[in-house]
This record gives structure tokens, sequence and C-alpha cells, in this order.
């Protein structure tokens, strides 16, 4: 199964922005929030400061927040709680000379939470990429920060694409680097048959003795190793993957809800909107009209 792909799939119903930020030593303080980010140190050096030992950066190193967790950049080591909070929407300090920039690139679900996959990883990941070896992170990178310095027509299809081929790279380059840590084992045929099934056919009427059928699995074998290498219980991820395929035809399509519905396992129009309000918090047509992107001025 594309773990990579399925993230891509889930971030793009939520919210996303990009822009370069000049800081002062004094650093920023990002709190917690739904969703996914990262951040690319483009001139000066600085620290990445979690909630364990704080972490040196260089220009070209990346710093992923894979689900959203506080932490901060500061350019000397600190404590979090010392560092000044970012206020979302406020223009961030610019002042000359800046001890440190970064490209901050974020996707925001303000109905739902980060994909599993994103929340099996650690909080904060740093990562020093091999441009010699990757020249296209670099290329992507140098696309994006052009795009976030000047507003230019079709400047909102071009970010949103360009930061999912960043996080497509800094994803691949974690999991090369750290295949066995953090990052969900499905390599159990079983159970990526079953995730298989699950995510080509989320229309059929499973249930935990049928997906158990297809892994070819007892039923309670099969339910503890699924909870176990996915991070949640099998009829969990079925409600979770349909309602995640439903955000995404509600933004991408036209299509009714009455369409929609037994295209992910809903045999009602009025059972699939109790279920979509369950797990994003708001109706069908409300998460439809929300706006799908944010503004510059909102990232993290």
């Amino acid at each position: 199964m594309d773990l990579i792909s399925e993230v891509i799939r889930t971030v793009r119903v939520g919210s996303a922005g990009a822009r370069v930020i000049k800081q002062p030593s004094a650093g920023l303080r990002f709190a917690a929030f739904d969703g996914s980010g990262f951040h690319i140190i483009t001139r000066g050096t600085c620290w990445l400061i979690g909630h364990d030992e704080p972490v040196a950066l260089r220009p070209g190193d990346i710093v992923l927040t894979s689900s959203g967790a506080e932490h901060g950049l500061s350019q000397e080591p600190r404590a979090l709680a010392d560092i000044p909070l970012f206020e979302l929407g406020a223009p961030p300090p610019a002042p000359e000379p800046a001890a440190f920039e970064f490209l901050c690139g974020a996707y925001r679900l303000d109905h739902g939470h980060a994909p599993q996959y994103l929340r099996a990883l650690p909080d904060l990941i740093a990562l020093s990429p091999d441009y010699d070896r990757h020249p296209e992170l670099r290329s992507l990178i140098d696309l994006l920060l052009t795009d976030v310095s000047a507003a230019r027509p079709g400047s909102g299809a071009t970010r949103r694409a360009l930061l999912d081929l960043v996080l497509v790279q800094v994803l691949r380059q974690w999991h090369e680097r750290d295949t066995a840590a953090g990052w969900p084992e499905v390599a159990h045929p079983g159970i990526a048959a079953a995730l298989r099934e699950i995510h080509e056919n989320p229309h059929r009427p499973w249930t935990v003795g049928r997906l158990s059928e297809v892994a070819e699995m007892p039923r309670t074998a099969f339910s503890r190793l699924f909870t176990t290498a996915v991070g949640r219980p099998p009829m969990s991820y079925l409600t979770g993957w349909r309602l995640g395929q439903a955000a995404r035809l509600l933004r991408e399509t036209d299509a009714a809800l009455a369409t929609i519905a037994p295209r992910v396992g809903y045999s009602t129009e009025f059972a699939f909107s109790a279920a979509f309000r369950r797990e994003y918090g708001v109706s069908p047509g409300r998460f439809r009209s929300a706006p799908p992107t944010l503004t510059a001025a909102d990232v993290h």
C-alpha cells in the first residue's frame, strides 16, 4: 500500500498555505494545531525547540511537524515556554538583519485530524536532506520560495501542488532513513489485503468478520493485529477512510450528497450526513462551502 499517497489525499481536504518568515533571536513558538506542516531553514542557523532536547538546524534542514505538535524555533537553546508565541494572522516581526529565515508550509484541518500515518510518526522530525542525491527536492523548494515571494495569477493552484510535492519528498526521505522507526507496519499480507479492499471498495458492507476473511485470519487475531499495525480498530479505520473520501469528493466535485453517500458505504443521505457530522463536526454542506485554502498570513 502506498502510504504517502494516502497521506497526501487526506491532507488535501484541509486548507494549505506557505510563507517565508524572518526572525529575531527570540524566535517563534507555534501552538499545537489540527494538521501537519514543515519548516525549511533558508538562511542562518537556529534550534528546534520541543519537549525533548533542542536540535541544531542549519540552512537546508527541514522540520516536519507531523501532527501539529507545539514547537518553537530559536537562535539559542531555551525553554519552549520562554519563546514568544506566534499569533495567528498577525504579521511576524521582520528585523534587519534577521537572525534566521525559514519557509513555513502547513495543512490545517479545521474539521478532522492529521492522518493516522502522520500521527504514528514522532511529533517533530528534523531532517538534513542529501540534496546531491535528491536534487529534485532542492528544485521544489526553490520553486515554492519563488511562488511565495510574489502573488501571481495561478499561485493558489501552484502553491498547493508544490506543498504536496515537498511533503512527498520529505516523507520519502524519512521513510528511507527510518523505515523501522515510527512508520506504521502494514507489510503483513493479510492486513495489507484488508486495507486494499477498504481503500478500493469503501462502498461494500464491510464488517470485521468479512475483512478478516479477506485477510485469511481468525477474526480476533485480525482485529488485534490490524489495530496494532494501523493504530485504529478495523471499523473505526473504515469509517475514517469512508468519510475522508467523502470530504475529498465534497471539496473536489459538485456531486450531490445522494450520489456521494452510496459511493462511500452509506445507504441513505441521512445516515451519511449524520456520520459526517460526528466525524468532522459540521454538516457536509457547510464543509463543502468552507474556504479550502489559507492566505499566506494564516500559515500556522
